[in-house]
């Protein structure tokens, strides 16, 4: 076999990761992993340790542990980067519920307060009705309690009127005339 020899460049240039499909649903048990692994593509990057070029009498077989290590290392970050993906994902969707929650609470509570406030709006509203019959039936109440007086001092002054006529009547038919007259003399 014949070894490609890479620059710098080309050892820096990043590699197909594996289908995240294939990531996903690989199960747990080591001997299924083995048969879910892709084989490395014929120009992919292999890095050499140290230790592969002391161990130079099994070249093919370094190269493919170095290789499934490799894929090893990438299926766990793809699944380390979906594990975060999905973790973000359920703390957003916490967050948005405890944000709808907040929304509803502050909505009913306002609501509840709006009901209140119509409620007593109201009330005063009512109480200020009563307050202005009560008010007006008092006023009514005043002008004929003072329309009974008015008439009241009306007889009074009539009857006075009309005992004086009499009085005055008497005192001409008899000639006599009034000891108290003027109330000065």
């Amino acid at each position: 076999m014949e070894e490609a020899v890479l620059t710098k460049a080309e050892a820096e240039t990043p590699t197909a990761a594996p289908p995240l499909a294939s990531v996903i649903d690989v199960p747990n048990n080591a001997a299924d992993e083995k048969a879910v692994v892709l084989a490395p593509e014929p120009k992919a990057i292999v890095e050499k340790t140290p230790d592969a070029v002391v161990k130079g009498a099994s070249k093919g077989s370094l190269d493919r542990d170095i290789a499934l290590a490799e894929v090893e290392k990438e299926k766990r970050t793809s699944i380390i980067k979906a594990w975060e993906e999905s973790e973000k994902t359920k703390a957003e969707n916490k967050a948005q519920k405890k944000f709808s929650a907040v929304a509803a609470w502050e909505n009913t509570k306002t609501s509840s307060a709006e009901a209140k406030l119509r409620k007593l709006e109201e009330k005063l509203e009512k109480k200020k009705a009563d307050y202005g019959e009560k008010t007006k039936n008092k006023a009514a109440m005043i002008h004929k309690q003072a329309e009974e007086k008015r008439a009241m001092v009306e007889a009074t002054r009539r009857e006075e009127i009309l005992k004086a006529e009499e009085t005055a009547a008497k005192y001409r038919a008899t000639g006599y005339t009034p000891k108290k007259f003027l109330g000065c003399f």
